[in-house]
């Protein structure tokens, strides 16, 4: 037993007080969030746009949304730590509301496609799926917020960071499997088996959290004594920025962020619409970028514990993410379904070692009073960069085919393609930006910075 123990991923973050067992079954919700994003940047997003001809700029705004409002997780957070239910609960409530925040979402989108499918009803089924996507959304960061704070709750202090890891993990795992689960049922795809597809989405939504919760959190339970009154937020957050390397990292952060996203509402239509993919072999896109993001994570988690510098793992994400987008650039004109995958794959790849670079050098500045500004921070500069990147995006997209379409391009520019290419292009110029705001920190780390420890790999927020 205990060398199986040994070998098995995140062992180590069970304890007497939360066993591996009963982690895992709480990690379950993260499965249910994996399965409704696969559905919203996967699977939806190409139906929007290839089958219903909805102009990908309104399709990536809508998508857009859910990430914009994610800096409210701090809010959602702040308020399970503080909420008292009648029954005496203070997580699961708000895993709960997340969780009939999912559902609903899930249950309205049907309907919204089918007014979206009727030309007389378009208008109203682009705001009744612009609702669902924003209650799917919002559903997915309150049940993810409140989740990740129960576990911290029911784990010890010094195995949290590693119970957190394995959230992540179980995230990634969650995504891939529900991918390629999803993309298996639409191989025939029609507009009723994905209506089935979805319904049934929303049902295991519903289970899975369910049996992630049940009895997890002790009635009753109570805050911990609050800490003596600190500094105000004011002086915390002035001393934070006011360094100069701390406003270059965030910067770097969000140009990463968002070369990373601007293709998120479009990897699947282009797939679709370019080459001609069906909605089961597009929606596998998703699961392949699952798969290189669990790659890039157990890489980075290898690099950390053996001493290796964040800055540098951030920055060779962005190398390996310039040379995703290539791969996808080129997929057209070699008509390449494997250039497609490996540019998926990469992509991945390259955001997980960017997001964990950076989320770790975020935390080993953060050591202090600060760290939960610092975290707070991280997290909102990505996201935000994020959402505005994607339906920065979508817009581009429809901007450049228009053009196109009208032969406004130079001779063989005058392509479908070409407005997929355009925000290609675009992210791999954003990822040499970010590389270029990296590279003094690195030159810099050397000098006069802390250096990482080398020592079991964990985290304190996820790097989405």
């Amino acid at each position: 037993m205990q060398v199986a123990t040994a070998w098995l991923p995140f062992a180590d973050a069970a304890s007497a007080e939360l066993p591996l067992s009963r982690l895992l079954r709480l990690a379950l919700f993260q499965v249910s969030v994996g399965m409704a994003a696969v559905l919203l940047t996967g699977t939806l997003n190409r139906v929007m746009i290839v089958e219903l001809s909805i102009p990908a700029g309104l399709v990536a705004t809508i998508i857009a949304i859910p990430l914009l409002v994610a800096p409210l997780r701090a809010l959602i957070g702040h308020k399970s730590d503080t909420h008292r239910s009648v029954l005496g609960w203070r997580r699961v409530p708000y895993i709960w509301l997340g969780t009939l925040m999912q559902f609903g979402g899930l249950a309205i989108m049907p309907f919204a496609l089918l007014l979206m499918s009727d030309p007389d009803h378009v208008r109203l089924g682009i705001a009744f799926s612009a609702i669902a996507f924003l209650l799917t959304g919002l559903g997915l960061h309150t049940t993810q917020t409140a989740g990740l704070a129960l576990a911290t709750d029911l784990a010890p202090q010094d195995k949290r960071p590693r119970a957190v890891a394995l959230l992540y993990v179980m995230l990634l795992a969650g995504t891939m499997l529900a991918a390629l689960a999803i993309g298996s049922l639409l191989v025939d795809f029609s507009p009723t088996r994905l209506v089935q597809v979805i319904q049934g989405a929303a049902a295991l939504t519903l289970v899975l959290n369910l049996v992630a919760l049940w009895k997890q959190e002790p009635r009753g339970s109570s805050r911990m004594p609050s800490d003596p009154e600190g500094p105000s937020f004011t002086t915390l957050w002035r001393s934070f920025v006011a360094e100069e390397r701390t406003a270059r990292l965030l910067a770097a952060i969000g140009i990463g962020a968002a070369a990373f996203a601007m293709q998120d509402a479009l990897l699947e239509p282009y797939g679709g619409e370019i080459l001609g993919l069906s909605v089961g072999s597009t929606t596998m896109l998703t699961g392949a970028w699952a798969a290189g993001a669990l790659a890039g994570f157990c890489l980075a988690g290898r690099s950390l514990s053996h001493g290796g510098d964040p800055l540098r793992l951030a920055g060779t994400g962005l190398v390996a993410g310039i040379a995703a987008f290539l791969l996808v650039l080129f997929a057209a004109p070699f008509a390449s379904i494997l250039l497609l995958y490996a540019g998926a794959l990469a992509i991945g790849l390259g955001l997980g070692l960017f997001s964990v670079g950076t989320l770790t050098e975020t935390m080993i500045r953060a050591r202090g009073e600060g760290a939960g500004l610092a975290l707070g921070a991280w997290g909102a500069v990505q996201a935000s960069c994020a959402g505005l990147a994607i339906a920065i995006g979508g817009g581009l997209r429809d901007a450049l085919s228009h053009t196109a379409s009208a032969g406004g391009l130079s001779g063989a520019l005058n392509t479908p393609a070409a407005g997929y290419a355009g925000v290609y292009i675009i992210e791999i110029m954003l990822l040499l930006a970010a590389l270029v705001a990296l590279g003094p920190l690195v030159a810099r780390r050397r000098a006069d910075s802390p250096q990482p420890i080398a020592g079991p790999f964990g985290l304190c927020e996820f790097p989405t």
